[in-house]
């Protein structure tokens, strides 16, 4: 027996897809002899005509790639698009690197390893980028004290 005419009303009556449309096994009869949209429509409402749900998609294969993209896989010169710069900004870089060694100085003015006057000095020469890490500013402070 031919439904695909009563799918059809069905489908655009409940406003999904044709392959969504679910008939009731036990009144296939009942749904055979409905030939208008209001036989249709009242099959709805009572049961006999349903929706079938949404098929979702899975995110577990990409939550499996994620993981291994944090653990450093996946991540070779066939995965990458960009450049170095776009993948990494110079100015991100910068902040970083200023960031660290404007702590490290207040770390070191706060426990009275500098005073105020060498604190500036540095912090401007941190600002022209001399230094290239608060390892390099502490070793340029050794220097200087000595």
């Amino acid at each position: 027996m031919n439904l695909s005419n009563q799918k059809n009303l069905a489908a655009r009556s409940m406003g999904i897809g044709i392959n969504r449309v679910y008939f009731d096994p036990e009144r296939i009869s009942e749904i055979s002899e409905a030939l208008t949209r209001d036989d249709i429509t009242h099959l709805i409402n009572i049961g006999a005509i349903t929706k079938k749900p949404k098929h979702g998609i899975s995110k577990g294969r990409y939550n499996k790639k994620a993981l291994m993209k944090r653990k450093g896989k996946h991540k070779g010169h066939g995965h990458r698009s960009g450049t170095k710069k776009a993948r990494n900004p110079k100015k991100e870089a910068w902040i970083k690197k200023i960031r660290a060694i404007r702590d490290e100085l207040k770390k070191m003015l706060s426990s009275k390893e500098i005073n105020k006057s060498t604190y500036r000095k540095m912090y401007l020469q941190a600002k022209g980028n001399l230094f290239h890490s608060r390892h390099h500013l502490r070793e340029h402070i050794e220097r200087i004290k000595k």
